[in-house]
Formats: C-alpha cells, sequence, structure tokens
C-alpha cells in the first residue's frame, strides 16, 4: 500500500473523481467497447427473458423459481449499475464522475452484490427443504414465508452498503482524483485517500468476509444435508432430477463467490488492482449473462416454459394465415 499523506485536509477536498477505466490502444478501447456492450446485451435479454417467463407460466410459481426470478432482478440491476457509465466512459475525454455520483454507484453496486450473496444462501436453504424435508416443504416455503426471505436478504445488503459507503466516503481524498478502475469500489478509492486506511481495510475485510463465509457456510450446510439424502434415494432417474437442479444452482454460486472472494475477502485484495479489473467484469458483467443460461439450459421446466411462451406467439399468426 503506497505512503498516505497527512497534510492539511481542507486545502484541496476534491469534488469528484476521474474513472481511469481500461488503458490501451485505440483498437483495444474498440475491442473492449463491442465486449462489454455484447455481454451487458446478452445480459438484459437473458434476465428479462427469465423474469418474463417465470412471470407469466403459472407452472414455474413456485418457491425456487420466485427466487431464481427475484436472482434475474438483482443481476439486471446489479450489471446496469456499472455497465452503462463505463460504457459511455469509452468515448468520454474526461471521464468525470461527480463524488456524489460516485457514492450513489457504489452504494447500490454493494448492495446488489451484499443482498445476491444473501439470496443464494436462500435458494440453497430452499433446495434443502424441498428435498431434506418436503412433507414441510409446503408450509415452511409459504409465499409470506418466501417474500420475507427476500426481504432479509436485501436488509442483509442494505446494512453491509450502509457500513462500507459510510465508512468509504467519510475518508479524506485530497490528492489524486484518479480512481485505477472503470467503476467506484473500494480498494482503488482507498489508494486516493490522504490519510491511514487500516481500519477501512479492516472493515471491508470483516464485513465482505462475514457476508462471504456466513452465507457460504448456509450454502455447504444445505448441500452436505441435500447430498446425503440424495445417495440414500433408489431411484435413478428422481437422482439425476435432484443433481439437474441443484447443478445449476452449484455452478452459479460457484462463479459468484470464487470471484468475490479473489476480489474481497482475503487480506492483500486491495493491492493488486489490474488484476481486479479482470475479476471485475468478470463478477459484473460476466456471471450476470451467465445466470439465466446456466438455468434456462440446465432445467428443463424453463426450457419447456420458453417453448410454451413461443407456442402461445406463434399460434394466432397460424390461426389467421389458415382464416385467409
Amino acid at each position: 500500500m503506497p505512503a498516505r499523506r497527512h497534510g492539511n485536509l481542507s486545502a484541496a477536498p476534491l469534488q469528484g473523481f476521474v474513472l481511469v477505466g481500461f488503458e490501451g490502444s485505440p483498437e483495444t478501447q474498440t475491442l473492449l467497447f463491442a465486449v462489454i456492450l455484447a455481454l451487458y446485451m446478452v445480459t438484459i435479454l437473458g434476465n428479462l427473458t427469465m423474469i418474463v417467463v417465470i412471470a407469466l407460466d403459472a407452472r414455474l410459481h413456485s418457491p425456487m423459481y420466485f427466487f431464481l426470478q427475484n436472482l434475474s432482478f438483482l443481476d439486471l440491476c446489479y450489471s446496469t449499475v456499472i455497465a452503462p457509465n463505463a460504457l459511455a466512459n469509452f468515448f468520454s475525454s474526461s471521464k468525470a464522475i461527480t463524488f456524489a455520483g460516485c457514492a450513489t454507484q457504489f452504494f447500490f453496486f454493494s448492495l446488489l452484490a451484499s443482498t445476491e450473496c444473501f439470496l443464494l444462501a436462500v435458494m440453497a436453504y430452499d433446495r434443502f427443504m424441498a428435498i431434506c424435508s418436503p412433507l414441510r416443504y409446503p408450509v415452511t416455503m409459504r409465499p409470506s414465508a418466501c417474500a420475507r426471505l427476500v426481504l432479509v436478504s436485501y436488509c442483509g445488503g442494505l446494512f453491509n452498503t450502509t457500513m462500507q459507503t459510510s465508512f468509504t466516503f467519510s475518508l479524506p481524498f485530497c490528492g489524486s482524483n484518479r480512481i485505477n478502475h472503470f467503476f467506484c469500489d473500494v480498494p482503488p478509492l482507498l489508494q486516493l485517500a490522504c490519510t491511514d486506511t487500516a481500519l477501512n481495510e479492516l472493515v471491508m475485510f470483516g464485513l465482505c468476509g462475514l457476508v462471504i463465509v456466513g452465507t457460504m457456510a448456509v450454502i455447504i450446510v444445505s448441500y452436505g444435508y441435500i447430498i446425503v439424502t440424495i445417495l440414500r434415494m433408489r431411484a435413478g432417474s428422481k437422482r439425476r432430477k435432484v443433481f439437474s437442479t441443484c447443478g445449476s444452482h452449484l455452478t452459479a454460486v460457484s462463479l459468484f463467490y470464487g470471484t468475490l472472494f479473489v476480489m474481497y475477502a482475503q487480506p492483500g485484495a486491495v493491492e493488486s488492482l489490474e488484476q481486479g479489473k479482470v475479476i471485475s467484469v468478470f463478477y459484473t458483467l460476466v456471471i450476470p449473462m451467465l445466470n439465466p443460461l446456466i438455468y434456462s439450459l440446465r432445467n428443463k421446466d424453463v426450457k419447456e416454459a420458453l417453448w410454451r411462451l413461443g407456442q402461445k406467439h406463434t399460434r394466432p399468426e397460424v390461426g389467421a394465415s389458415g382464416t385467409v
């Protein structure tokens, strides 16, 4: 960590920041713009499709798909907080963002990322109840209980982002205003503070570690019981169906938590900012794009719902042409 300056903090307070983004030749910039735009467009299309299909198909009105619909909503908002501004900066000469704008972007980014951690844990608990306690499942996971679990996920995310935002943006930024990143995040912002940031790094490590490790513990325990239950099943077809359903969730969990752990939940993670940019692209753009594909391609119910929705929209046209 570079040395901090401890001068007169009121001499030159920063009114805004500059997001350095991705550096390189014009050709590299054009390629990166095209890649990020493509990732964002597929993310919008995929997650909107999941939200609409689950809302319109009555057969998908179950707790598992209710949580999946909320996951798609989070991923859609999550990418939208980051991608449009990052794309605009490719054509901006100043790449400036106000202090308030930076704080707002980080607040919502942290809120949505933290909430997704809690929601993935809730989804694991839902699968645990469905597979290990099927008789109690309709009562335990009734609609009101599901709504409360989603609300608790948002409350957990709100607590984390409030703490992170208040600790980070109460720091004095009176030196360089160039954020070596493509969006406002804690690690690059700590590099700009002209005071000791040991407490902030401890808070970031503690809160992120608590959220990641705590929710991962719920997921690991839930799937531990699920695996034991699956091994006791005699019917091979039932086993395959359960593995298919749980496999989608485990794939999404592995991708999301793996990148978050590398970025936030290990000491010294704030040092490698260039590597952090690549990791950040993965969990802010690639994973939200992959989640709908993971759940739709591996899920028979979702594929059948997509087919039924397609048939419903094409059938009137066939009927109309037949009457001519």
